[in-house]
């Protein structure tokens, strides 16, 4: 991933366009047009050998001939003289161009490469980015700058749109402008060759003129980047996604029930979901979406109040409401009493506030104020029908007026058409989020409740699995390597079995048996009674044809039964291989659930998790969702909650609530699993057995594949788990002390490192006096993406066995990795023991396997005691401005 030189093209001085021209209807005439009608406040030349001027502007024969190296180039010549241009541009100084000329990608140079890749090996050396081929262009309306074949401008405006589809572009800008919607920037990405979503993003994120981020999506190719770009841009502004080609059904062969239930749509959406970003169906609810978003104060529940003038409009926003699964606000008897004396009787309406057609403004305002104040409202919206007696417009100032007063979201409707357009306009100007109908309102709302969902996996601070057992990665990998060996790539139940206790899944006794006579033998050491399975791997569903029996109570059952299965195989499927049985003892769980948990590969995103509803009816009932590794307990109590069958595992009548730690631990060790073995491409456990006593797997299966050892074995996954090869013990002060990488399961241990800080080790470390970190600012501390930054903490245990954070050292490298910043603090009675120097030569080898080039860092000038440490490493140490000591040691 890299931001190198997109200055240069998203906010360019100076624009060259290759390839102008004056021919009707021609690319180069329409560009041409678009760049000089903008309003362009930078300079612009234009490039064609054959004429001296277009239009008001000199035309240089070729790039050579420029008077200056331009920050942007468009090209918009045939496809084979492209990479010749940009080597020109290159060596000439340009460090961005536009590549509009498309079928770049099929047609190849005398080499035989593509004149994409080529075009990409031209600019290579010179760090020259491009954005294309086959790209509609650019639009920067706050610069003037239209260098897109749009056929009309863009209003200038705080939301950037990134679009895989250029023809998508003239569309929405046409849309966009009668709205009134302005952009601070509208990009097509084209082919994405070089410059993509991912560097897009994490350009978009840190630009103080983006205050919201638009993508719409068609394809993904490179998951881990772009996971990691959507997680940072996520975190400091609202990104909303639109994306196309929804697929229902899974696309690739595969044999578990897990890969036909993991579509590529549910882990798109699984994707979007864990990245904190919000994904849309329409171009239309992407728009509404961010105004609700930018407009709407910060939601904190999921309860809605639904106030109206009318009882029709009201219940139906109530009826959208829980249709969408929506929770309705249920008022305080305070509030009741109140409102009681504010309006007339029958006020209440089928759980709405209903204020009657001739409720005057100042009766809007009070039951208004009145609604906002219940502590059991979490957001309210307002659905107005015009009427003969009030004037529409007065009611709005009256909804306006709370504005600035109101602690929670506050929607409004406004039914109608030109009777309450000034209404409309008088509310969107006091910053509210406003809609035409009561179904557009609700939907509105529930966009800010999945939101903050989103944004609370984003940001929640986990807790931790105490008592978990370790795993035994060893002996999983150990036995993973004997199948793969043995040319074994989809295990049997029993094989399975063996690898999940390793990692502490609970199990019923299993044994493999070859034959009937093994079988008996089996089910006479495990005890009666039994379940006998035939082992086959050329059959998914065994129960279809007999291939399972339970409650075998004898001997003469389990052969009985075993010799049935065999001739049944051989009858039904005569060329499946027959790998003997599978013999487990009966587990009699009366109240317990039937649930999947599982695993599948992924094209794009890799490895991903399955949970849901299990049984032999998994793929009707069609109860599920999907989750993307690594899991902790936080994110998997999300993975579950988010299927009807939690509903059910709530408890219910005389079923008493399933243990949901064991649950969600399974899932924990499971995404573990799937972390730490390459080699294991998908996954069934079905049934896991969970009641109130825990959770046993009944049955699993496992599918196994080479894995690719091109590169590190963490590139499948899309975000990167916890690197555990980097934790070191070494001895301090006499005894044993940890480093290693901080986990989102250190936050308790975080807020009591935080704690024992002085007032002035934090003004130290953060540059201004905190009281106390925010929920927000410790979830930022303890989940960080490894991918991009790292924080090491040094840890022990106390005397009452409780794990403490005495030192953290942080360091943040640019995606480009050149430069990292760091931070160090050590707890404020451990300082002058030799932590700081140990945890900073932590920083410093990692930066150095990294590949970083350079570690930088800022301190307040009375901070003497950092400024000494880091020169004794080599640091370089320059007075900056206001005094802050600015620190720099090269790597390389």
């Amino acid at each position: 991933m890299s931001v190198r030189n997109l200055q240069r093209l998203f906010a360019p001085r100076s624009v060259a366009l290759v390839g102008a021209s004056d021919r009707p209807d021609s690319l180069g005439t329409t560009l041409l047009d678009n760049l000089l009608q903008g309003g362009f406040k930078g300079k612009l030349y234009a490039v064609n050998p054959r004429h001296e001027r277009l239009g008001d502007l000199d035309c240089y024969a070729s790039v050579a001939d420029l008077p200056e190296a331009p920050d942007l180039a468009v090209i918009c010549t045939p496809p084979a003289t492209v990479p010749q241009i940009v080597r020109q541009l290159g060596e000439r100084g340009t460090r961005a161009a536009i590549v509009l000329t498309s079928s770049m990608a099929r047609a190849r140079d005398a080499r035989g490469r593509s004149l994409r890749q080529a075009a990409l090996d031209a600019a290579h050396p010179y760090l020259l980015r491009l954005l294309g081929p086959n790209s509609a262009g650019l639009l920067a309306p706050g610069l003037g700058l239209n260098a897109s074949v749009a056929h009309a401008g863009a209003l200038p405006g705080r939301i950037a749109f990134v679009s895989q589809s250029g023809s998508l572009m003239t569309g929405v800008l046409d849309w966009a402008r009668t709205r009134g919607i302005g952009f601070s920037h509208f990009i097509s990405l084209g082919d994405s060759s070089d410059v993509d979503l991912g560097d897009v993003l994490d350009y978009l994120a840190s630009d103080g003129h983006t205050g919201a981020i638009l993508l719409y999506v068609e394809q993904l190719r490179y998951a881990r980047k772009f996971m990691s770009a959507a997680r940072a841009a996520a975190r400091s502004k609202p990104v909303l996604v639109l994306k196309a080609q929804r697929e229902l059904d899974a696309v690739r062969a595969v044999a578990s029930e897990s890969g036909a239930l993991a579509s590529q749509d549910d882990v798109f959406d699984a994707a979007i979901r864990r990245a904190g970003m919000l994904r849309v169906a329409t171009t239309e609810d992407l728009f509404a979406a961010v105004e609700t978003l930018a407009y709407a104060r910060p939601l904190h529940g999921e309860r809605l109040a639904i106030v109206s003038n009318g009882a029709g409009p009201g219940v139906l926003a109530r009826d959208a409401l829980l249709l969408a699964g929506g929770k309705p606000a249920q008022l305080g008897e305070e509030s009741i009493a109140r409102l009681d004396a504010l309006l007339a009787p029958g006020w209440n309406a089928v759980g709405t506030v209903n204020l009657y057609g001739g409720s005057p403004p100042e009766r809007y305002h009070a039951a208004l104020e009145v609604v906002l104040k219940d502590p059991q409202v979490d957001a309210m919206l307002v659905v107005h029908s015009p009427t003969a007696n009030v004037d529409s417009s007065e009611v709005a100032n009256a909804v306006a007026s709370l504005a600035g007063s109101a602690s929670r979201p506050l929607l409004s409707c406004w039914l109608g058409g030109a009777s309450v357009q000034e209404a409309r306009a008088i509310v969107a100007g006091a910053r509210l989020p406003t809609y035409r109908t009561p179904e557009d309102g609700v939907a509105g709302f529930l966009q800010l409740v999945n939101y903050r969902r989103n944004q609370n996996l984003l940001m929640e601070v986990p807790p931790s699995m105490s008592g978990a057992m370790a795993p035994d990665r060893a002996g999983a990998r150990a036995l993973v390597q004997e199948a793969i060996r043995a040319g074994r790539l989809l295990l049997s139940d029993p094989e399975t079995k063996a690898i999940l206790r390793a990692y502490g899944l609970d199990l019923v006794e299993t044994r493999a048996a070859p034959d009937v006579d093994a079988a008996v033998a089996a089910a006479r050491a495990i005890g009666f009674p039994v379940a006998v399975k035939i082992l086959t791997p050329d059959v998914m569903h065994k129960s279809d044809f007999g291939g399972v029996t339970l409650d075998l109570d004898s001997e003469e059952a389990v052969r009985a039964a075993a010799g049935r299965m065999r001739r049944r195989l051989a009858e039904l499927f005569p060329q499946a291989r027959f790998d003997g049985f599978s013999v487990q003892a009966m587990c009699r769980r009366a109240h317990a659930h039937e649930l999947i948990v599982g695993a599948a590969t992924d094209p794009v995103f890799g490895p991903v998790l399955v949970f849901g509803q299990g049984g032999v009816a998994v793929e009707v009932t069609g109860d599920h969702s999907v989750g993307l590794p690594p899991l902790n307990l936080t994110l998997a109590r999300a993975l579950v909650e988010r299927t009807r069958v939690a509903r059910l595992l709530a408890g219910y009548r005389n079923r008493p609530p399933a243990n949901m730690d064991a649950i969600t631990a399974v899932l924990v060790q499971v995404s573990r699993l799937i972390s730490d073995i390459p080699e294991i491409v998908e996954l069934d456990i079905n049934p896991l057995l969970a009641d109130a006593q825990g959770a046993t797997v009944l049955d699993a299966r496992m599918r196994l594949a080479l894995a690719d050892r091109s590169g590190s074995t963490l590139d499948r996954l899309a975000i990167r788990p916890y690197p555990r090869e980097l934790e070191q013990t070494i001895e301090w002060q006499g005894a044993p002390l940890l480093l290693r990488p901080i986990r989102p399961e250190d936050g308790p241990a975080h807020m009591a490192f935080f704690a024992a800080l002085t007032p002035d080790d934090i003004r130290y470390r953060m540059f201004v006096r905190i009281r106390e970190l925010q929920p927000s600012q410790l979830a930022r501390f303890t989940q960080i993406d490894y991918d991009r930054e790292m924080a090491f903490i040094a840890t022990r245990r106390n005397a009452e066995g409780v794990a403490e954070t005495l030192a953290v050292g942080r360091v943040v490298a640019d995606p480009d990795n050149i430069s990292a910043e760091f931070a160090v603090t050590v707890r404020s009675d451990l300082k002058g023991m030799g932590l700081g120097r140990i945890m900073m030569q932590k920083l410093i080898d990692y930066c150095r396997a990294r590949g970083t080039r350079e570690i930088v860092g800022e301190a307040l000038p009375q901070n003497a005691r950092i400024v000494g440490m880091v020169r004794k490493l080599g640091f370089e140490v320059k007075v900056g401005e206001e005094g802050v000591r600015e620190m720099r040691l090269a790597l390389r």
